[in-house]
C-alpha cells in the first residue's frame, strides 16, 4: 500500500463524507499509514469495511455492534473469506431475531399488542382489565409473551 488511496479517494468509492471516515478511523474500523509527508493512506480493504458499516447501519445495528467485529480483521490487508464468514455468521443470528420480530409486529400492529391502551375491542378479549400490565409495562404480546 505504498501509493494507497487518499482520504478524498475513499471518500468517493464509499459515498461518505471525509469527516465520517474520520469519525470511523476514531472507532477503529479503518486505520490508514501515512505516506512520507503525513498523509493518510487508506487500502482497498477499506472500501470494503466501510461499506459493511454502512450496509449494517442502514440495517438498524448500532457502530457499537459493528465495531468489534471489524477490529478483529487483519491490519492493512484484505480480510479473508473466513474472516467475512465470521463476521456474518454472528450477524446472521441477530437478523434473524429481527426479521422474527418485525414479522410479529407486522403480524400484530392491528389487533391486540398488549400494551394497556384498551382502545380496540380485541383488547377487551385478550387483555381485559389490562391484565398484561400485571407482567410489566410496554407491549407484552410483543415481547415474547403471548396473549
Amino acid at each position: 500500500m505504498a501509493q494507497g488511496l487518499t482520504i478524498g479517494d475513499l471518500a468517493a468509492r464509499t459515498g461518505l463524507a471525509v469527516s465520517a471516515i474520520r469519525f470511523y478511523e476514531t472507532h477503529d474500523i479503518v486505520k490508514p499509514l501515512r505516506n512520507q509527508g503525513g498523509h493518510r493512506r487508506y487500502g482497498r480493504s477499506d472500501i470494503r469495511r466501510l461499506s459493511f458499516v454502512i450496509a449494517a447501519q442502514k440495517l438498524g445495528f448500532a457502530l457499537s455492534d459493528i465495531a468489534p467485529h471489524l477490529r478483529n480483521l487483519p491490519d492493512h490487508k484484505a480480510p479473508t473469506k473466513a474472516d467475512w464468514t465470521r463476521i456474518s455468521t454472528s450477524f446472521r443470528k441477530d437478523i434473524d431475531q429481527r426479521i422474527m420480530a418485525l414479522e410479529d409486529l407486522r403480524d400484530k400492529l392491528d389487533g391486540c399488542i398488549g400494551c394497556g391502551c384498551l382502545s380496540l375491542k380485541s383488547c377487551a378479549l385478550y387483555n381485559p382489565a389490562d391484565i398484561k400490565g400485571q407482567d410489566g409495562s410496554g407491549p407484552r404480546n410483543l415481547s415474547g409473551q403471548r396473549p
